[in-house]
């Protein structure tokens, strides 16, 4: 993206009071953020709250240190990304959530945001044995080439990173923080070798420090990337149960390795089993379960010869296999967007295409 896109996009995540069920409101009503700026209050007021329209007449007064800071920082160095809802590059599985980040900021490989994925959980006071058990986990997992998703905190997170690292499928990090930071501070090391072999991931904005709240929030992000959700050790109050919920909800397998009946560190993982988590002994265990999976996700696009029957249809072609906006589009075909949203609306109707949150539309292949 250029400056300019990329200062609209801060400037709607940023403002104040907004929220991101708002905000993709506007982005459904009006295709992007420049899209959003370039209309009058008057016409936000239709769209969301006055209060909220009165925010966004208001850019922040950190908005300019912030694009400069960030526009900086992503031509500093090599391998950093900042992807939004309509890039092509922005995770499909999160997609799929109720309320996927509008903005993602990335050190390291983005391929692995389209990996089969599995997120590894627990607690930061883990025993000896959940400590073993996470590490040795996510290297088998990870030498069989799923990309080990988890949280950078102490204990089983940074254990299950350091497992993954060993195998191809290296491993994801979403943080609480800025990019620009790192926490806790004792990971520095762990986490510059998963910018280098893995990704290191963040829906906050650089500078933004480790607050308590932002640390919940963010497993929604762990467990939607992930085809399913491994709790190693937990409490029964934690953070793992958060994330093993969100994966539930989500639709998402929950996994959880059982423990001595009179460890406190065993009793989260207990209390999911009775919930209804697939108890698990080994690593093979969540490859069996999971394989219909991703074999499904693993499954080839049809090929020419599969689709010969098909007749050509430009705005078809100008989509391919991947997530595009309606200004994306407008741009590959040349065609007013009266005319592309009545052509899309019937591809809709016909199984062709896929409307997803965002105002994103997706090619649906048939085999």
């Amino acid at each position: 993206m250029d400056r300019e896109e990329l200062a609209a996009w801060l400037r709607l995540v940023e403002t104040p009071g907004l929220g991101l069920d708002s905000a993709r409101k506007l982005l459904a009503a009006f295709g992007s953020p420049q899209a959003v700026f370039a209309c009058p209050a008057d016409a936000w007021r239709e769209v969301v709250p006055a209060p909220q329209a009165a925010a966004l007449s208001r850019p922040a007064d950190t908005l300019s240190s912030l694009v400069e800071t960030t526009w900086r920082w992503l031509q500093d160095a090599d391998g950093r990304h900042v992807l939004t809802l309509g890039d092509a590059a922005y995770p499909s599985l999160l997609l799929d959530i109720a309320d996927p980040p509008l903005v993602l900021y990335g050190i390291g490989h983005l391929r692995l945001l389209q990996a089969a994925s599995i997120a590894i959980v627990g607690s930061r006071n883990p025993t000896p044995q959940g400590i073993d058990n996470a590490r040795a986990f996510a290297a088998h997992l990870s030498r069989d080439g799923l990309t080990v998703v988890s949280g950078m905190a102490m204990g089983i997170d940074a254990a299950a990173h350091e497992g993954a690292l060993e195998g191809p499928g290296s491993t994801v990090a979403v943080v609480g923080t800025g990019l620009d930071r790192v926490y806790p501070k004792r990971h520095l090391a762990l986490a510059r070798r998963i910018g280098e072999q893995g990704l290191l991931l963040s829906e906050y904005s650089l500078g933004t420090p480790p607050l308590p709240d932002h640390f919940p929030r963010r497993n929604r992000i762990i467990s939607g990337l992930s085809r399913g959700t491994l709790v190693v050790e937990a409490a029964l109050q934690s953070g793992s149960q958060i994330t093993a919920r969100l994966a539930a909800e989500q639709g998402r397998e929950v996994f959880a390795i059982p423990g001595s009946i009179h460890s406190p560190q065993s009793r989260g993982c207990h209390a999911l089993i009775q919930q209804g988590a697939k108890l698990v002994e080994s690593a093979r265990d969540i490859l069996e379960e999971l394989q219909p999976a991703l074999a499904a996700a693993a499954a080839p696009a049809p090929s020419s010869e599969d689709e010969a029957a098909e007749p050509a249809d430009p705005v078809l072609d100008a989509l391919g296999y991947d997530p595009a906006t309606l200004d994306a589009l407008m741009a590959r075909t040349g065609w007013p967007a009266a005319e592309l949203s009545a052509r899309l609306l019937e591809l809709e109707l016909e199984g062709r295409v896929a409307r997803l949150p965002g105002q994103l539309f997706q090619r649906i292949a048939h085999g």
